[in-house]
């Protein structure tokens, strides 16, 4: 249920399959047979339009998933750019440390350059020489002391060259998967604006396909509306039956075996009575949506009460509402 707007002319074509006045002429007999070809062409295109319903019912189920896959990629991109954020920084600070690593490396390296040089022009210390040029006990073990001293400071600056360039390595290292871990992240996003992108444009390339259907079809039924209404005119002008035996006729025919005419029933559901959408939760022959059901009295849901109870119902919704209650009528 839900209206277009072509219904007019479809429940004019029951007025025109009537049977007309005596007396009408050869003349009228042709614009009858127009109008039941006209009458056929919109019945048709009227199923055409029921067999879509399925396309339709895909085409807004994958817009759903799409929104929903939007929205869940959404926070995953979200979460994405925090961590890219998160990871840049961690890459400032590492390269800030490195660079720090390397001030220092290279002052240890000078240090332990100009040490070396230093040996290099003093020579090394002889043990003999220290304790030969000893004035007494107390100057060699002063001697020895220093000498000592200078031994272990040179191992302690080697030591932080050794300390050094092993920071810097780690540091390096450090940067190279902070570095991996981005470039990783920044690719995800990518991927996931991609599959976003994707997504959206196949639900809009199906909306746009079933509209344009929709919309000739549409056009089509309005020009043989047109043309069912310029028939109407002159049998009415020819026929000697009143408009008030007319509408009699019509309203004996209108539903023909359900509540409302057969066309839109057959549109809605195909004459099943047990016919379920489960986009909507429209039911029944007539697909009556729950909330509708409810309000004229139905219990439990349509698609499960009987023919009897359906038909009941669908004649209280045409009464109050007429074909504007339904999708197929509109």
């Amino acid at each position: 249920m839900k209206p277009l707007k072509f219904a007019a002319a479809l429940a004019a074509v029951t007025c025109f399959c009537l049977p007309l006045a005596s007396g009408a002429t050869g003349s009228v007999d042709r614009l009858q047979q127009q109008s039941s070809a006209a009458a056929g062409q919109i019945e048709d295109l009227s199923a055409q339009l029921n067999q879509d319903r399925s396309g339709y019912d895909l085409a807004a189920q994958q817009a759903e998933a799409a929104s929903a896959k939007e929205a869940d990629l959404s926070g995953q991109i979200e979460s994405g750019a925090a961590r890219v954020d998160e990871l840049q920084a961690e890459l400032e600070d590492e390269t800030s440390n490195l660079e720090q690593t390397r001030k220092r490396l290279r002052r240890a390296e000078r240090l332990l350059a100009g040490r070396l040089t230093a040996i290099y022009i003093a020579g090394p210390v002889e043990t003999i020489n220290v304790v030969l040029g000893s004035a007494d006990f107390a100057d060699l073990s002063s001697r020895a002391e220093y000498l000592l001293a200078i031994r272990d400071a040179d191992q302690q600056l080697a030591g932080r060259v050794r300390s050094v360039r092993n920071s810097l390595r780690s540091s390096v290292a450090r940067l190279g998967e902070l570095t991996d871990a981005a470039e990783a992240q920044v690719a995800a996003l990518d991927a996931a604006r991609a599959e976003i992108a994707a997504a959206r444009a196949r639900a809009e390339a199906s909306a746009t396909r079933f509209a344009a259907r929709s919309s000739s079809r549409r056009k089509e039924i309005g020009e043989l509306e047109a043309g069912i209404e310029r028939w109407e005119q002159q049998i009415q002008r020819q026929t000697a039956g009143s408009a008030g035996e007319a509408e009699d006729k019509v309203a004996a025919q209108l539903g023909g075996p359900y509540s409302i005419p057969t066309y839109i029933v057959m549109c809605e559901s195909g004459g099943n009575y047990s016919a379920l959408n489960a986009s909507s939760g429209a039911g029944g022959a007539y697909q009556i949506i729950p909330s509708t059901w409810e309000a004229y009295g139905g219990t439990g849901l349509p698609h499960e009460a009987s023919k009897a109870e359906q038909d009941r119902i669908a004649a209280l919704i045409w009464a109050n509402d007429g074909p504007g209650a339904w999708v197929c009528a509109g």
